[in-house]
């Protein structure tokens, strides 16, 4: 099915229609207090699953990783991460295709899971991002530090990959997301995302704990994962901010700086294959090209081939040749 105009990408639309530097719409002023809780909540994620990791290095070089701290490392970052790119950015942001009401709420839960944030407040980040892709406005591009050579890209780069958390943030969810806010099963689990949070932290050590009977076993599960699950999931979610805006290849024209990157496409369940996204946004697909590797698609796919989804969006072949490169590397 040919890629069509929805709301949420009018909505993303509408703010490239002012002249000149653009006013940046759906934003508020951030109170003091805000600011203060929103520097704070950005440093615990940032610092708390970097402890796990140092911990997790230490636990390695004494003993390993148990089998059962492996699965539940592997279980839940595929879980949250799919929860992510399918649920939250395929799915709700982009509209890619549609589900029923049970599966919307599960999807929602799973990416509440990742610890990235509300279904909500993450959708109308994301479109304000797409709204205004590497330009003023853009809440977390590489490209908009005011200085040039090494400092200025590294700038750039932390700040796309995860000082943009610090800082003030007052996208509008009654701009940038009316439309999940018109679902109330969606703002249910927005409402409840700090127990789903809070439940996808102490699940991985309630589970240790009960199939070793021990508290050694629910710490160890909770350094593995809990905390380096997050911290593995976060910097590849914050890798497609940074470097699939910096490093890597544009096989279709874009108006912004995106970019494919394929080392990243296995752990980012397909998302690395930015610049296709960008160039066709509401793609169920990100992975366009032979040989692209898309797990997110996979699972979208499969729940339409069992009937679990429909309306699933894809550009025409005749889409994808008028915005194909002449020469490309990839």
């Amino acid at each position: 099915m040919s890629v069509s105009t929805n709301e949420a990408e009018a909505i993303m639309q509408e703010a490239l229609v002012a002249e000149g530097p653009p006013a940046v719409k759906g934003a508020r002023p951030v109170t003091v207090a805000e600011l203060r809780l929103q520097r704070r909540m950005a440093l615990i994620l940032t610092v708390v699953p970097l402890l796990g990791v140092a911990a997790a290095m230490v636990m390695l070089w004494g003993r390993g990783i148990s089998p059962l701290d492996f699965g539940l490392f592997l279980g839940f970052w595929v879980l949250t991460g799919l929860g992510i790119t399918v649920g939250f950015h395929r799915l709700f942001t982009h509209r890619s295709f549609e589900v029923g009401r049970p599966l919307r709420v599960l999807w929602a839960v799973a990416g509440t899971m990742a610890v990235e944030g509300s279904v909500i407040h993450w959708v109308a980040t994301h479109r304000r991002h797409h709204a205004y892709a590497d330009t003023y406005g853009d809440p977390h591009s590489p490209h908009l530090v005011e200085e040039t050579g090494i400092r200025g890209t590294l700038r750039g780069l932390w700040h796309a990959h995860a000082g943009w958390f610090f800082i003030p943030d007052g996208i509008e969810p009654t701009h940038w997301a009316p439309d999940l806010l018109r679902d109330p099963a969606l703002v249910r689990v927005e409402r409840a995302a700090p127990w789903i949070i809070v439940g996808s932290i102490v699940a991985p050590p309630i589970i240790g704990g009960l199939v070793t009977m021990s508290v050694a076993g629910a710490l160890s599960a909770f350094i593995w994962g809990s905390l380096v699950r997050i911290f593995v999931l976060h910097h590849i979610t914050w890798s497609i901010n940074s470097i699939c805006h910096f490093f890597g290849d544009q096989p279709f024209e874009t108006r912004d700086e995106s970019v494919n990157n394929w080392p990243l496409s296995v752990v980012s369940f397909g998302e690395s294959w930015h610049n296709n996204h960008h160039a066709f946004p509401t793609s169920a697909r990100h992975g366009l090209l032979p040989g692209q590797i898309d797990l997110s698609w996979r699972v979208i796919r499969t729940l339409e081939q069992i009937g679990l989804a429909d309306n699933v969006h894809l550009p025409t072949p005749e889409q994808l040749a008028k915005k194909r490169r002449s020469s490309t590397s990839g």
